[in-house]
C-alpha cells in the first residue's frame, strides 16, 4: 500500500517543476534577442539607401554643406558672435534636400491635406515604406497584424510657421498634419497596423530610446513586428539662433568628437526607419537578420550640475544596465558609437564613462574602439540615436569600421594613456572572433533633457550558405521585379536599385528579396541579368532614358 505522504510529495515536486518549467519560459522571453530585419533612411550627402549611407561611412565623406537657399538666407542670419540677437554662427550643416517634394497620392493623401503636413511626417511614411520592404515584409502583406511603431521626434519648425500665418489661413489639417502623436499615429493608420503606436521626446536621446521601447513591446507580446523611427527636419533658423547664444553651436557647422578642436556641434537633419522581430519569430519567418539587438536601457540624469549638462555617473549607470540586461561583459564589447558630439565638455564626460565601464576585464592590447556617425552628417537631434544605431548595424553586416572625421588631433582633455579607448582614424577591418564568439557594439544616445539610452547590438547568427545555384548565388541569370504607382516613381525606383547594386548588393540574392518583399504596384519593370554590375547598368539606363 502507498504512503499518502509520498504521494502528496511526488505531486509537490511535479507542481515545483511545472512552475520552474514555465519560469524559465517567462524569464527567456523577457531576455529574447531581437533581430534587426530592414533598414530604410535619408540621411545628408546623398545617403537615401542604407546602402548609399554605408558608401559614404566607408569613404569617409563629410556631408556638412551651406544651408540651403529653401530654409533661410544663412548669409544674412550669420554672425561669428555667437552672443549676436538673432543670428546664427554657421552657415553650414547637414541638410537632406527638397522637404516640400512629396508623394502624397501614393498614401492616400489628399492635396488640401498634404499642404498642412509636416515634412517630417512625409519623411516617416515613405522611409517606413522603404524599409518594410527592405525587410521583405511590404505593408501590404503587415495590414491588419499587431505591427507596433515607435517615433522619435522633438521639431516643431512646421508647425511654428504654419501659426506665423494669419489665423484665417488654419486649415482643418494642422493639429494632424503637425502633432506628434499622429506622427507615429498616421503610420499605422496609412498601413493598417494595430500594435502600440507612439511619439518619443527625450530630445536628442528620443529614437534609441524608441528602440527600447519597441523591445521590451515585442518581448512582451505587445506586437510582433515594430517599425522604429527617428526623425528630423530643419526648416526654422530659431533653434539654430537659440542654440547659437547657448554657445552650443560649431562655427563651422561640424561635429568634432573627441577632438582637440571640439568647439560645439553642427545640425543636421533627416530619418531611419529599423524593423525588429523577435529573433526566435525571424529565423522561423526565414527572414534575412542584419544583427541582433541583445539588450538595451534608460535611465536619467537626476539632480546634475545643470539641466542640460551630461552626468557622467550617470552615463555609466545605463551602460552598466544595458549590458547586465543583454548578458554581455564589458569586456566582450568591441565597438561604442558614442554619443559624441563634438563639445569640450560633453566628449570628455562621455569619454570618462565608457572608460571606467569598458576597462572591466579587457586586455590591454585591445582597446574599445569609439567613435561617432555625427562627424559625417551632423547632430540629427530625436533621430541621431537611430542614425547610430543603422550605422553600427551596417559595420557589422560589412565587417568594418568606418574612420572617425575631424578627430586630430585628439581631445587633450582625455587621457588616452589611461582610458582602454581608441579612435579608428582609419576604416579599419571588424574582424570575427578567433573563439568564435560574436562582434558587438553598443550604441549611446543621451538627451539634453537628462534621458540616457544604451543598446547593445551583436553580429547576425551564422547563416548556412545557400547551395550553388540557389537564389544565395552572387550571380547568374535572374529576373529583377519592380513596381511603383506610376512611371516617374518606377524611374527614380530603378536608379535606386542600380545604386544599391553598385554599392556590392549580391544579385540573385537582389532578385529573390524584390520578388518576396515587394507590394505589386501599377506600373512594372522586369530587368534579366546575369550579374549585379550588369542589372546596375541596365536599370541606371532605363531609369536615365527620355
Amino acid at each position: 500500500m502507498s504512503d499518502p505522504h509520498d504521494a502528496r510529495i511526488a505531486r509537490a515536486l511535479h507542481t515545483i517543476e511545472r512552475l520552474q518549467a514555465r519560469l524559465a519560459v517567462a524569464e527567456g522571453a523577457a531576455r529574447e534577442p531581437i533581430a534587426v530585419v530592414g533598414l530604410g533612411c535619408r540621411y545628408p550627402g546623398g545617403a537615401d539607401t542604407p546602402e548609399a549611407f554605408w558608401q559614404l561611412l566607408a569613404e569617409g565623406r563629410d556631408a556638412i554643406g551651406p544651408v540651403p537657399a529653401d530654409r533661410w538666407d544663412a548669409d544674412a542670419l550669420h554672425d561669428p558672435d555667437p552672443a549676436a540677437p538673432g543670428r546664427i554662427v554657421t552657415r553650414e550643416g547637414g541638410f537632406v534636400p527638397d522637404p516640400q517634394l512629396f508623394d502624397a497620392a501614393f498614401f492616400g493623401i489628399a492635396p488640401r491635406e498634404a499642404a498642412s503636413l509636416d515634412p517630417q511626417q512625409r519623411l516617416l511614411l515613405e522611409v517606413a515604406w522603404e524599409a518594410m520592404e527592405d525587410a521583405g515584409l511590404p505593408p501590404t502583406q503587415l495590414s491588419g497584424q499587431p505591427v507596433g511603431v515607435f517615433v522619435g521626434i522633438s521639431s516643431q519648425d512646421h508647425s511654428h510657421h504654419l501659426l506665423q500665418q494669419p489665423s484665417e489661413a488654419i486649415d482643418a489639417y494642422l493639429a494632424t498634419g503637425n502633432a506628434h502623436s499622429v506622427a507615429a499615429g498616421r503610420l499605422s493608420y496609412t498601413f493598417g497596423f494595430t500594435g502600440p503606436s507612439l511619439a518619443v521626446d527625450t530630445a536628442c536621446s528620443s529614437s534609441l530610446v524608441a528602440v527600447h521601447l519597441a523591445c521590451q513591446s515585442l518581448r512582451a507580446g505587445e506586437c510582433s513586428v515594430a517599425l522604429v523611427g527617428g526623425v528630423n527636419r530643419i526648416l526654422s533658423p530659431a533653434f539654430g539662433i537659440n542654440f547659437s547664444r547657448a554657445r552650443m553651436l560649431a562655427p563651422d557647422g561640424r561635429c568634432k568628437a573627441f577632438s582637440a578642436m571640439a568647439d560645439g556641434f553642427g545640425r543636421g537633419e533627416g530619418c531611419g526607419v529599423v524593423v525588429l522581430k523577435r529573433l526566435s519569430d525571424a529565423q522561423r519567418d526565414g527572414d534575412t537578420v542584419l544583427a541582433v539587438v541583445r539588450g538595451s536601457a534608460v535611465n536619467q540624469d537626476g539632480r546634475s550640475s545643470g539641466l542640460t549638462a551630461p552626468n557622467g555617473p550617470a552615463q555609466q549607470a545605463v551602460i552598466r544596465q544595458a549590458l547586465k540586461a543583454a548578458g554581455v561583459a564589458a569586456a566582450q564589447v568591441d565597438y561604442v558609437e558614442a554619443h559624441g558630439t563634438g563639445t569640450a565638455l560633453g566628449d570628455p564626460i562621455e569619454a570618462g564613462a565608457l572608460g571606467a565601464v569598458f576597462a572591466e576585464g579587457r586586455a590591454a592590447d585591445r582597446p574599445l574602439a569609439i567613435g561617432s556617425v555625427k562627424a559625417n552628417v551632423g547632430h540629427l537631434e530625436a533621430a541621431a540615436g537611430l542614425c547610430g544605431f543603422i550605422k553600427v548595424v551596417l559595420a557589422l553586416q560589412h565587417g568594418r569600421l568606418p574612420a572617425q572625421l575631424h578627430a586630430q588631433p585628439p581631445s587633450p582633455h582625455i587621457d588616452w594613456a589611461a582610458l582602454p579607448l581608441a579612435l579608428p582614424h582609419a576604416g579599419q577591418v571588424w574582424a570575427p572572433h578567433a573563439d568564435g564568439s560574436p562582434r558587438r557594439a553598443g550604441v549611446s544616445s543621451f538627451g539634453f533633457s537628462g534621458t540616457n539610452a544604451h543598446v547593445v547590438l551583436e553580429a547576425s547568427p551564422a547563416v548556412a550558405a545557400a547551395p550553388s545555384g540557389e537564389p544565395g548565388d552572387a550571380d547568374g541569370a535572374d529576373v529583377l521585379m519592380l513596381s511603383a504607382r506610376d512611371g516617374d516613381a518606377l524611374r527614380a525606383l530603378a536608379a535606386r536599385h542600380a545604386q544599391a547594386l553598385r554599392a556590392g548588393n549580391a544579385w540573385r540574392a537582389h532578385c529573390d528579396s524584390a520578388r518576396r518583399g515587394r507590394a505589386r504596384l501599377p506600373h512594372r519593370l522586369a530587368v534579366v541579368a546575369a550579374s549585379a554590375a550588369q542589372a546596375a547598368d541596365r536599370l541606371a539606363a532605363w531609369a536615365a532614358a527620355p
